[in-house]
């Protein structure tokens, strides 16, 4: 029998790993997942940073690291210095680091919704190959005569749905990332 219930949780998986990615676009104002995808050279191995830190957030335009060994310190700032996609310069005091969060320019705010737009994109691909499984899925039930030609259309039009409800879903994510981003 044909399982809808598996392509379903990974439609929503898909959806889910799209807002995640999501939440880790700059727009202008300072959240400490910003520096999720920062990973810091720390005794011996490479770690996120929020196992290596605390991060907070104390104001709009700033963000706080506190290393919880100082001596991870010049690791951390040369972490965040290194990922160019985020364009922040840490500074630190020795206990503290310091990054400031400079406004976003219109230039730099429109590259942002085109690359936030290419992750609508990777998040579209991922539901169709997911799509393609089920659909072909359904077909091997049919040919193994496990399935009626009637139980695959409905299963077909079920996974359509499916997919219409996360497109839909992806649609809504983006508009208001895309609203918060352009909005100064």
């Amino acid at each position: 029998m044909f399982n809808q219930k598996q392509y379903e949780d990974r439609f929503t998986q898909a959806v889910s790993h799209f807002a995640d990615e999501l939440r880790k676009v700059r727009t202008g104002r300072a959240h400490p997942t910003m520096l999720d995808s920062i990973t810091v050279e720390a005794y011996g191995q490479r770690m996120p940073l929020n196992q290596v830190a605390n991060v907070t957030v104390p104001e709009a335009q700033l963000i706080t690291i506190t290393p919880f060994d100082p001596t991870n310190i010049q690791a951390v700032v040369a972490a965040i210095r290194n990922d160019q996609s985020l364009g922040l310069n840490p500074s630190d005091d020795g206990r503290i680091i310091r990054v400031p969060i400079p406004p976003l320019t219109e230039e730099r705010r429109k590259q942002i919704v085109k690359q936030t737009s290419e992750k609508v994109e990777e998040a579209r691909i991922a539901l169709r190959n997911i799509r393609q499984e089920a659909l072909k899925e359904a077909k091997r039930l049919k040919d193994a005569k496990e399935m009626s030609e009637d139980d695959q259309k409905r299963a077909e039009k079920a996974v359509d749905d499916s997919v219409s409800q996360a497109n839909a879903k992806l649609d809504s994510l983006f508009r208001d990332k895309e609203k918060e981003i352009l909005t100064l």
